[in-house]
C-alpha cells in the first residue's frame, strides 16, 4: 500500500507542476492590461512602467514564473491588483462558501443517486424502475439555471419554504447555514444524483449476474440481503469514480447556481477577478481548483485499494 501511495504522490506531484506552468502562462495570454486596468484610462506611461515594475511584469517570463512558483510554495498568495486585499483573506472569506456547497450536493446526489439506483435494480421491470429512471431522464435535460430559477419562483417567493438569496456563516448560526444552503445543494446535486442513479443501477445488474452472487442465492440469502451485501459493494467503484471526479468540477462549476442565489462564493470571486484581469487572484483560484482536482483523484485511488485491494499495485499491501 505504501509503494501505490507514493507512486500516486509522484504522479501527483508531477501534473501539479505542468499545470502550474499551462496556468501561468495561460493567465498572461489573457488580453487586456492588468497595469492599465489599475491605472485607468488615463494614465501616464510612467505611471503604467511603475506599476508594471511593482507587478514584476517586466521582467522575462520565466523569471515571473519562478517568482510565482516561489509565492506558492510559501503560501503568499500575493495581493489584488484589483482591491489591494490580499488574496488569501480573499479566498479565505469565498472558499468555504463554495467548499460547503459542493459537499452539500455531493452528499445530496450520492444519497439520492445509490437510494434510487437500487430501488431500479430491486424492482427491474416494475413501475419504481420507470419512475427512477424518468426522474434520472429529467435531472439530466433540465438545465440546472433554469431549475433554479423555478425553485426560487415557486419554493421561495411561492410557498416561503426556503431564503431565495443570501448565506449564513456556519459559525454564527448553524440552522440558518443549513437553511440557505439547502435548495442550492439540492439544484446542483440533481444532475449528479441521475448519472450516479444510471450507473449504480447498470454496475447492480452486472453484479448480480456473477457466478459469486448465483452461488450466494443458492446458499439460500434473500436477494435484498445479496443486493446489499455484495452488489452494493461492487457497485460502490463506479459510485466513488463520479463522486470524486464531479467534486471538482461542482466546486469549479457552480459559479451559476451561486449567481442564481447570490452566494458569496469562490464563482464570483473568480468572475470579478477575470473581468478585472487581476492576475493574482486568477492564477490563485486556477492553483487551488488545479490541486483540489488532483487530491481528489488521488483519494479516489486510495479508496478504490481500500474498496478493491486488486487494484493496488503488484498485488501488494505494502
Amino acid at each position: 500500500m505504501s509503494r501505490y501511495l507514493l507512486v500516486r504522490l509522484g504522479q501527483s506531484a508531477i501534473t501539479l507542476l505542468l499545470a502550474s506552468m499551462v496556468i501561468f502562462l495561460g493567465v498572461r495570454m489573457l488580453p487586456g492590461d492588468p497595469a492599465l486596468a489599475m491605472a485607468g484610462e488615463e494614465a501616464t506611461p510612467e505611471r503604467l512602467a511603475m506599476i508594471r515594475a511593482d507587478l514584476g511584469l517586466d521582467q522575462p517570463v520565466w523569471v515571473q514564473y519562478g517568482r510565482f512558483l516561489a509565492e506558492v510554495a510559501s503560501g503568499d498568495l500575493g495581493e489584488s491588483t484589483r482591491t489591494g486585499a490580499s488574496v488569501t483573506s480573499m479566498i479565505g472569506a469565498t472558499l468555504p462558501v463554495t467548499l460547503w456547497l459542493s459537499l452539500y450536493a455531493i452528499v445530496v446526489a450520492v444519497v439520492t443517486g445509490v437510494a434510487l439506483g437500487l430501488l431500479a435494480e430491486r424492482y427491474r421491470g416494475r413501475w419504481p424502475e420507470w419512475v427512477a429512471n424518468a426522474a434520472a431522464l429529467t435531472s439530466l435535460s433540465v438545465p440546472n439555471f433554469w431549475l433554479g430559477m423555478l425553485a426560487i419562483l415557486y419554493l421561495c417567493v411561492g410557498l416561503g419554504l426556503f431564503p431565495a438569496s443570501g448565506y449564513v456563516p456556519l459559525t454564527d448560526d448553524p440552522v440558518a447555514w443549513l437553511v440557505h444552503l439547502t435548495l442550492p445543494a439540492l439544484i446542483l446535486g440533481t444532475g449528479l444524483a441521475a448519472v450516479i442513479m444510471r450507473q449504480t443501477r447498470a454496475s447492480m445488474i452486472e453484479a448480480m449476474r456473477t457466478d459469486y452472487v448465483r452461488t450466494a442465492r443458492a446458499k439460500g440469502l434473500g436477494r435484498t440481503r445479496v443486493l446489499l451485501r455484495y452488489g452494493l459493494r461492487n457497485s460502490l467503484i463506479v459510485v466513488v469514480t463520479i463522486a470524486g471526479l464531479q467534486l471538482g468540477g461542482l466546486i469549479s462549476g457552480a459559479v451559476v447556481t451561486e449567481q442564481i442565489f447570490a452566494l458569496p462564493g469562490f464563482g464570483k470571486l473568480t468572475l470579478d477577478a477575470v473581468f478585472q484581469r487581476d492576475y493574482p487572484v486568477i492564477q490563485a483560484v486556477v492553483v487551488l481548483t488545479t490541486v483540489g482536482y488532483v487530491l481528489v483523484n488521488l483519494a479516489v485511488d486510495v479508496l478504490y485499494s481500500v474498496i478493491d485491494p486488486r487494484i493496488r499495485v503488484g498485488g501488494r499491501s505494502s
